[in-house]
């Protein structure tokens, strides 16, 4: 299992990671600024919160590893976005390169999102069945604008209704930040569908 760190990804809860462990996955970390290559054997990915903004133009010039990210997204393998991560697989930031996986482009903003929020899975992805419900937490400046092509991740319940995020093939990206203890099963299903 892969999960990125690095100065660009620094907000992820411990113990999710902690979690996978738990489950099963060998846990390798790697720095999206620094690495070209995804650790060998990699079957899924995780990439949590950080501030990709700051580094757009370092991320945007690793092609080398956003091409090994999109690769391994168009093979099915399971990969769980937050926030930073959601930016990260989008195809620009701000006009720099990113990953491509998503048909979604993303730029900085003047509105600040803040706020906990209630939601439910949409429907069925890698990291929660279809009613799963948690709260959650979102904190960023950015808006993505979307294509086509993606069922949305979560639907919010409160404060307000909406859909928010991507499902597509062993893709869950979005803002919402998630504490994987709240709903036990999402590390095991996850690390579940990596060895599938």
């Amino acid at each position: 299992m892969a999960v990125a760190g690095g100065a660009a990804f620094t907000f992820s809860y411990a113990e999710n990671v902690e979690l996978l462990r738990a489950a099963g996955a060998d846990v390798v970390v790697f720095d999206p600024l620094r690495d070209e290559r995804l650790p060998p054997g990699t079957g899924g990915l995780v990439i949590g919160g950080g501030f990709p903004e700051v580094y757009a133009a370092e991320l945007g010039a690793n092609e080398p590893l956003r091409e090994a990210v999109a690769e391994l997204a168009r093979s099915g393998a399971p990969v769980a976005a937050e926030c930073a991560g959601l930016l990260y697989l989008a195809r620009s930031l701000d006009g720099a390169p990113m990953c491509g996986v998503l048909d979604a482009d993303a730029r900085m903003s003047r509105r600040l999102t803040l706020g906990y929020r209630e939601a439910v899975a949409v429907g069925d992805s890698v990291l929660a069945a279809a009613g799963t419900r948690l709260r959650g937490h979102e904190f960023h400046r950015t808006v993505l604008e979307p294509g086509a092509g993606a069922a949305p991740a979560w639907g919010l319940v409160r404060p307000e209704r909406r859909v928010e995020g991507f499902v597509q093939r062993g893709v869950h990206a979005s803002y919402l930040h998630t504490h994987w203890a709240a709903a036990p099963g999402m590390a095991r299903r996850f690390v579940e569908r990596c060895t599938a």
